[in-house]
């Protein structure tokens, strides 16, 4: 469909979850010396200007990162995220946001190769100009489910893959799921992290069954909602399925789930961290 443009919700409280995870994530593969591999599937435009009117209609990062980034209360666990998007921001203004090619392009290093696909015709250009300056850089505007297959198992067997669809379309819940369990039948070793929006509970209930009757082992799921489930229309939460994570994230996520729901949330609020037991 390609209608979605991540810019009207950049910097939202599920980019803040996402966000702050992948950093967790990409911090811990950079303190082993040997390269590792970094995949995202659906990578959007890179670089995001809050002052645009995509992020101005919404004003979506007004209840997310902009709530936090110079709170002094934030934990520890938040550190290594906050840093990077005030390193981005160096007038105490909050100008711009990362997207996941963004994140990952502060943490990569020489050893370390970096493989983005987008599909939408205006983000793929955002993306191309975003990376001119970024050593072993592939960018490519083709199916980011397949893209991620093709590239597995990485050669130095080191990986991180994000799956951060749209969904647009509800197939994609089950089709995300699916490309990690073929993903994990070519690469078990890799890390892994799939984000979903809470829209409709059975969905997400479907995708995490999924991963139950798979074969794939250590899948930690997070998910922070600002309010219960609905039949009404709209996003209440977002969630985040990690493969393989690193050993300390789960206490981590402790820190930072309660500290989302009390400077982002409100009454209704709720977060749940589940390791899930697969078959």
């Amino acid at each position: 469909m390609l209608s979605y443009r991540h810019a009207f919700h950049a910097g939202n409280f599920a980019d803040v979850l996402k966000h702050s995870v992948l950093s967790l994530v990409l911090d811990y593969m950079t303190r082993k010396e040997k390269g590792f591999c970094y995949i995202d599937s659906h990578s959007g435009a890179g670089m995001y200007q809050l002052a645009d009117e995509y992020a101005q209609k919404t004003g979506e990062y007004k209840d997310g990162i902009e709530k936090i980034i110079n709170d002094d209360t934030a934990p520890e666990s938040l550190d290594c995220y906050l840093s990077l998007i005030k390193s981005l921001n160096l007038n105490s203004e909050l100008e711009v946001y990362p997207g996941s090619p963004g994140i990952a392009k502060a943490f990569v290093r020489r050893q370390d190769s970096s493989h983005l696909f987008e599909l939408h015709p205006t983000d793929i250009q955002h993306l191309e100009d975003f990376c001119q300056r970024w050593r072993k850089v592939f960018i490519k505007q083709s199916d980011g489910y397949q893209g991620v297959l093709g590239l597995l198992p990485p050669p130095s067997r080191r990986g991180v893959v994000l799956i951060d669809p749209p969904y647009e379309l509800k197939e994609d819940y089950q089709k995300a799921v699916n490309t990690i369990v073929k993903a994990y039948s070519k690469f078990a070793t890799g890390t892994y992290i799939l984000w979903y929006p809470v829209v409709k509970r059975e969905l997400v209930t479907q995708m995490s069954d999924t991963f139950c009757k798979s074969a794939v082992k250590n899948v930690l799921q997070a998910e922070f909602c600002l309010k219960s489930d609905t039949d009404e229309y709209g996003m209440t939460g977002t969630g985040l399925f990690i493969v393989n994570p690193p050993w300390q994230l789960a206490q981590q996520l402790e820190d930072i789930l309660p500290y989302m729901k009390t400077k982002l949330g409100n009454i209704e609020s709720h977060y749940t961290l589940t390791q899930i037991v697969t078959e």
